[in-house]
């Protein structure tokens, strides 16, 4: 859910989600993983600030 959210917000700001992870220091396939797992709100605020929004929007 949160993955396709980023993955969603990625496409709309032209952006991929690799790139996400390179600007918020996550390793390669981190959000991917997200598919499966929760990320740790320190994850989470990393992506939030990466793509300009609120980590509300993330969850939501």
């Amino acid at each position: 859910m949160i993955y396709e959210k980023i993955k969603e917000l990625c496409q709309e700001r032209r952006t991929t989600v690799s790139a996400v992870e390179k600007e918020a220091k996550l390793s390669n396939g981190t959000i991917r993983k997200w598919n499966k797992s929760s990320p740790t709100v320190d994850n989470l605020q990393a992506v939030a600030r990466a793509l300009n929004v609120r980590v509300e929007e993330l969850i939501s």
